[in-house]
Order: structure tokens, then sequence, then C-alpha cells
């Protein structure tokens, strides 16, 4: 049975850190179960993971988000000048965007996402029409005829195709926007937090008393709740796999998908937004993975609304694993929910009936690559 999501389901304690921090340099927080949470934001927890170091060695070099045009023009041209005339180049970017790009001080209404490979792509479409004149509305149509080649080149853009792409200008804004495969939550702390406030000084070597420089950092430690559901048709179909999300996908198609989806567990598993990582070090790797194959997005969130309380050891992380199991069990007791879920934890846990155990992450990986497969 081949189900279209994946829910993944992540729990990760964080010592003393602040590693999401609104306009007021404090802590991003909630209020869930009526209590304060530390929150992490799903755009900070995307960006981590597509500027990280295992996203260019597994998936490639990520998009370019800017709206600073004239720059990425130039970018664009140093990177493509081997294939492409100059010229060719920034029309190409001056259709996409809508924009006049000539100018030094060049920019679009708003942060968007690009990629190498689709200004190729332009190019070569471009070049196609250039015998009948080129314009903006015969460009799109022959984009939209071939939408397929359009998306395979895209796929360069991997986490395009996770995240989705919007855009208000351009042939970007006509057959550029693309639905985000990949769904992430806002992480929060499985219990309730009072934050910290770090009083730190600036030492001046060559002042005799006092410091140059006193200022404040609110930072907290928790046991934070990572969710993500990924819609494999939607990935499929985003580098494309698939023509459309009505199309039956095949078992290759299904595998590149599955591949991509075992690094996205990977990087949800260990990769940590790095603010603030100087002054406190909090690179910690997740306690517990779950997986699951289902038929819908499922989130286990709530197992959480009533706080955590320490257990009798005193920390939050042992409690929080039984309660994400437990409400698992429970939700799928009461709905009837059929799903294929596999689970690696770092400590011995009792599982309930229907969740597998992996001893390591490597094995989850490749339980997941296997179409949830023992």
């Amino acid at each position: 049975m081949n189900e279209n999501f994946i829910n993944f389901h992540i729990l990760i304690s964080h010592s003393p850190s602040c590693l999401n921090r609104d306009d007021m340099n404090m802590q991003k927080s909630a209020i869930f179960g009526g209590k304060r949470r530390v929150r992490v934001s799903s755009q900070s927890l995307k960006r981590t993971m597509r500027t990280s170091d295992y996203y260019r060695q597994h998936l490639g070099e990520p998009s370019v988000r800017t709206n600073h045009l004239a720059d990425f023009q130039h970018q664009a041209v140093a990177a493509l000048s081997d294939r492409y005339d100059e010229h060719l180049i920034i029309q190409a970017i001056d259709y996409i965007s809508g924009k006049d790009t000539s100018a030094d001080n060049a920019k679009d209404d708003a942060v968007a996402s690009w990629v190498l490979e689709e200004i190729a792509y332009f190019c070569d479409q471009i070049k196609k029409l250039e015998e009948g004149g080129v314009d903006a509305k015969k460009l799109q149509k022959l984009i939209e005829k071939d939408g397929l080649a359009f998306r395979q080149a895209m796929a360069n853009g991997l986490d395009i195709a996770l995240s989705g792409r919007m855009a208000t200008s351009g042939l970007m804004s006509e057959v550029g926007k693309i639905d985000g495969a990949l769904a992430v939550a806002h992480a929060i702390t499985t219990h309730a937090v009072d934050a910290d406030i770090d009083w730190f000084t600036a030492v001046d070597d060559l002042q005799a008393l006092g410091s140059a420089h006193l200022g404040t950092q609110e930072f907290s430690s928790g046991v934070f709740y990572r969710y993500a559901s990924l819609n494999l048709k939607q990935l499929q179909v985003n580098i494309g796999l698939l023509s459309d999300m009505k199309s039956d996908e095949t078992a290759e198609s299904r595998t590149k998908a599955l591949n991509i989806a075992a690094h996205v567990l990977h990087m949800l598993a260990t990769e940590v937004p790095s603010a603030k990582q100087q002054s406190f070090a909090a690179h910690n790797l997740a306690d517990v993975a779950l997986v699951g194959f289902s038929h819908q997005p499922v989130s286990l969130a709530n197992a959480f609304e009533k706080p955590i309380q320490v257990d009798n050891k005193g920390g939050f992380r042992e409690p929080s694993i039984k309660e994400l199991n437990s409400y698992w069990d429970k939700v799928h007791r009461g709905y009837g929910l059929i799903e294929r879920c596999s689970e690696f934890a770092l400590d011995s846990v009792v599982l309930p009936t229907g969740i597998l155990t992996k001893p390591t992450l490597p094995e989850l990986e490749s339980w997941l690559r296997n179409n949830g497969q023992a």
C-alpha cells in the first residue's frame, strides 16, 4: 500500500539557548494549553535545513532567495556565461521577474526564490522563439505546453519543491508558482517555560575598572516537539516526476521521492538553528524520531496541550517521550487510523502496538527509503 503522506515527529531536548528571536530580541514563544512555551518558527527550521552542509552534500545547492535583482543578475551571468550570451540571461531574468534588472539598484517587490537552472530553461525557450519574435505571452504558452520540462529544471532547487514558491509579478507569478510538498509546524516545548535573563558584559582589557558594555539576553532550555508532513505525490509533481496530481506514480518516481524524504528526516533530527550558538552551543541531536506512512497529515502536538511535568528523576525528556507514544496510541485507536510507523529512540522505550523499533537513525532512514517495509 502506497500511502501519500509521511508524518515526522521529533523530540529534541535543547540545553540553555536562544535559538529563535522576535523583533524585541526575545525568544519566540506561544501560549498552548494556557501556558507559555518557547517556540522555534517553521521558517527558521526550514532555513536551517536548506542552508546546512548536509543539504548541500546530499541534495545539492539550495535556491537563492533575494529581492536584489541586480545582484542576482550579476551572479547568474557569472554562473551561466559559458552556456549563454549575457544579454540572453538578462532577458530571461527580466521576463521571469517582470522587472527591468538593468539598474544597479533593481529590486523586486518581494523576496523570491531563484534557481540557476530555471534561468537556463528560460534561456532555451527564448532561443526557440527568437525567429518569430519573443514576448511574455508566447513564453508563457510555450512553458505551459511543456510544464514537465520546466518542473524538471526546477528540481535543481529542491528546497522550492519542498517549501513552495509564491510570486506576484512576471512569468514567475504565472508559471513559477509551486505548492510546497513539505508542511512544517512551529516547534514548541512540550512543557511550560519561564525564561531566564543573562546579564552579560564586554570587558575592556585596557580599562582599569568596570566593563565597556552591559547587555541582556533571554534564554531557556526545554524539550521541543518538531512536526512535519510530506506530501509525496506533490513532491513528485514539483520535481517533474509526474505531470500532475492526477497521474499515477511509478515505482521509480516514488523511490526518488522516498530518498528525499529520508534526507528530510535526517535534517529534522539533526539540524539546529545557528542563532546565539557561539554563546550557548546548544548543538543537541534528537532523542526520538517517529515516522509514519499515512493517508493524511496527523500532528501529535496535542499530546502536550497539558504541559508535561517533571518526572521523579527531575526531567522533561522521558515523560515527553512517554506521552508522545501514548497519545499516538489514543489517536490511532480512537479514529481507527492505519499508519505504518517506526521509531528511533536513544533510550529503551516501551512502544504501543503498531510502532516498530529501529535501533539507529540510519536504520530508520533505510526503512523510510524502503517504503516502510522491514
